[in-house]
């Protein structure tokens, strides 16, 4: 039977991984592996079938699963639920079988993400194959949209630059804190977002010791943050996105300029914070010290804090681009659709 949110807890969710030899597969198997109501019921790649130990020797003693292939009627017997970890462009051939053989789906590649087949073509420069599906798509950002996952049977999991400046944004936006126009994000992000495959680029001698710029005008993650924010916010926006990378391994820090339609301090923008995310398990609100990388690593948390500088008010948000941007993100889609807790086995206090 594939698990939905009206199940109970008494049996375990069984999960399938497609795409299991990448860093975001790695994070998922960490955090899945302690998670008390998850199975890992198969792993599935294009690699030669093998113990996915001999990819990751960490997980040596901890899971034996081999490597197998994509064939969607095996993974509709042996899983409730996939986690789709394969390139852009790549999803879209494999979720209408998964969803007709009855499997739900969390994608976490960007082919579900952007509601206008147009916008999407336009920005990844390919043909999108599943039209039908993507209007049915749902956007798997938990502390803003619980109801809509828990129903859903695919769902976009969304970028980790997005999601560092849609949840502090989001709110503001909505009531009506800040002007949509003149947005600027810029966020650094640790290596790991570039993936596992190698390349010149990211070889360690061009990485260490580096701090630049990167794709100005030309990200993908553009589009995807208008357009949840015009979804979440109620408006349009024009936004300024510039991403750098990082010499760490992992983590995001984004600092946003926008400018705030009120006088006086940040009071309101904190209160309509707390308001919006006051029963979300993993958004923290600082004031001192500011969000750091160094405070959310390895863990499911976003921090964001707040500050006044002359015309503007800058917001500061610090994530784990790995987890919170994500697998953990993932994961808390996945507890919401096999209606567990938000939290459950992310080990946020409370798990609301």
């Amino acid at each position: 039977m594939v698990a939905g949110h009206e199940e109970s807890m008494t049996s375990a969710l069984r999960v399938a991984i497609i795409g299991a030899s990448g860093y975001t597969s790695l994070e998922l198997l960490r955090w899945l592996l302690r998670h008390p109501q998850a199975q890992i019921a198969m792993l599935v790649s294009r690699k030669p079938e093998q113990p996915i130990s001999e990819i990751f020797p960490e997980l040596l003693g901890r899971i034996e699963l081999p490597i197998t292939p994509f064939e969607p009627a095996a993974i509709a017997g042996q899983a409730d639920l996939v986690f789709l970890c394969v390139p852009h462009a790549t999803a879209m051939s494999y979720v209408p079988p998964l969803l007709a053989a009855g499997v739900r789906v969390i994608d976490l590649s960007a082919d579900y993400r952007l509601k206008d087949a147009g916008v999407y073509e336009s920005w990844y420069r390919h043909a999108h194959s599943d039209r039908e599906n993507l209007i049915h798509a749902v956007y798997g950002l938990p502390d803003l949209c619980a109801a809509e996952i828990a129903a859903a049977k695919l769902v976009a999991n969304p970028g980790c630059y997005p999601t560092s400046a849609i949840l502090p944004l989001a709110p503001l936006i909505k009531a009506g804190l800040i002007g949509p126009q003149d947005i600027i994000v810029n966020s650094g992000s640790g290596i790991s977002g570039a993936g596992r495959n190698p390349s010149a680029q990211h070889h360690f001698p061009e990485r260490n010791e580096a701090f630049e710029a990167y794709s100005i005008g030309a990200h993908r993650h553009a589009p995807e943050m208008a357009q949840a924010l015009a979804a979440f916010g109620g408006r349009a926006v024009d936004i300024v996105f510039v991403p750098h990378l990082v010499p760490m391994d992992r983590g995001i820090l984004s600092t946003i300029y926008v400018k705030p339609t009120v006088a006086g301090p940040v009071d309101r923008a904190l209160q309509a914070w707390r308001a919006a995310y006051g029963q979300s398990p993993f958004v923290r609100i600082r004031s001192s010290p500011l969000p750091s990388t160094k405070y959310v690593l390895n863990t499911n948390y976003i921090d964001m804090a707040i500050c006044s500088y002359g015309r503007r008010w800058v917001i500061t948000s610090a994530l784990d681009n790995m987890v919170k941007g994500a697998a953990g993100q993932a994961i808390e889609n996945m507890n919401l659709m096999a209606g567990y807790p938000q939290g459950m086995g992310l080990d946020a206090k409370g798990q609301k």
